[in-house]
């Protein structure tokens, strides 16, 4: 008998869970962790987790207590970021240099790792926010003593990100590495099954891997990284499915919300078949328009949120079989989109014609 899988959070990443779920007979409820009053959980329940955080309300805490709550010291160790960067350290998983920022000499701590350094809040903060730029000279703010960690700045060439699953026997199975781009700390776009230096895959399957056993990790893991010279640089972690994993949706044969669920409920894990290319375009802030549904290979996934700006309300993946069948229908779908978003378009198009 198939598990029920209860999922802690209620945005789009649960709705996209249950999706995947349903074609298999699987039930999955996502729920409201905030709230106060309790649920009625089977002891058979699998709890798995489509956010970081939330409050030790009576039902958060029913959650967290539950006896097949999964990957809670991976939570621990991820949910804050001087404890995830610790860990990569720990795991010899190389790191843009880093420290915590503590009480006193500021100033100090922060000359001491670079000129121009990321101060991020340890914990909470996400698309950008809790986050600042400091460059030499600046006056440091007292409130990031204690709170934050400092990165020093890396001069890279671009992102990509690693989305991989492994299951309780231990197994794992990756996507191909994602090319991704970004503004204010926002993905804006990923291009999926890019042709990557065979070393790069190589070298992130084996680090991702690393981590999520010695976690003891089950499910579907993120691991974002910079590009600089060739080489990589672990960014941060995502201990569930991931925006930059939605293009599997179109261009897997199973998608990472089916993988994810595989991996949890102790389904068979085999690795993805991926073919062509894809591009996910983010919706920030942005309704989308019937008429995207007429540029070939165009599939929308709407979240059913209110628009406001920059706020995540959907994305859209699109799929073809070859680069110069999908340069086309990106073409056609910058044509069609505000022209605020139309970089977008400009970089995903750049690094398609530039393979």
């Amino acid at each position: 008998m198939l598990p029920r899988i209860v999922v802690v959070g209620q945005g789009q990443l649960g709705q996209m869970l249950q999706q995947a779920g349903a074609p298999m007979q699987l039930e999955v409820r996502p729920l409201d962790p905030k709230a106060d009053s309790e649920l009625e959980l089977r002891d058979d329940d699998v709890i798995t987790v489509e956010l970081e955080h939330w409050p030790d309300t009576a039902r958060g805490l029913q959650l967290k207590q539950h006896p097949h709550f999964l990957n809670a010291t991976a939570l621990h160790s991820v949910i804050d970021r001087q404890r995830q960067k610790s860990l990569l350290d720990r795991l010899q998983v190389p790191t843009a240099p880093w420290v915590s920022l503590e009480s006193g000499f500021l100033s100090d701590q922060l000359e001491g790792l670079s000129e121009q350094v990321m101060v991020k809040r340890r914990s909470g903060g996400y698309d950008g926010r809790g986050q600042w730029r400091w460059r030499s000279g600046d006056a440091p703010l007292e409130e990031w003593a204690g709170e934050c960690i400092a990165e020093a700045m890396i001069p890279f060439s671009h992102e990509v990100s690693l989305v991989g699953a492994r299951n309780a026997a231990g197994d794992k199975v990756f996507y191909p590495l994602t090319r991704n781009w970004h503004q204010n700390g926002i993905l804006c776009a990923s291009l999926g099954n890019l042709p990557e230096p065979p070393e790069q895959q190589a070298d992130v399957e084996a680090w991702l891997s690393r981590i999520m056993d010695d976690q003891q990790y089950v499910g579907v893991m993120a691991m974002e990284c910079f590009v600089v010279n060739g080489q990589l640089l672990v960014n941060e972690l995502a201990p569930r499915v991931h925006n930059s994993g939605h293009w599997t949706q179109a261009g897997a044969a199973i998608s990472q919300f089916e993988l994810h669920l595989r991996a949890v409920a102790d389904l068979p894990l085999i690795q993805p078949e991926v073919t062509g290319c894809t591009m996910m375009y983010n919706l920030l802030g942005r309704d989308w328009q019937t008429d995207w549904l007429s540029v070939t290979g165009a599939h929308v996934h709407w979240y059913g949120k209110t628009v406001r700006p920059g706020r995540k309300v959907g994305h859209v993946n699109v799929h073809r079989p070859s680069t110069a069948e999908l340069i086309d229908s990106l073409e056609d779908l910058k044509s069609r989109v505000e022209p605020e978003d139309r970089a977008i378009f400009d970089w995903s198009l750049q690094q398609l014609q530039n393979r």
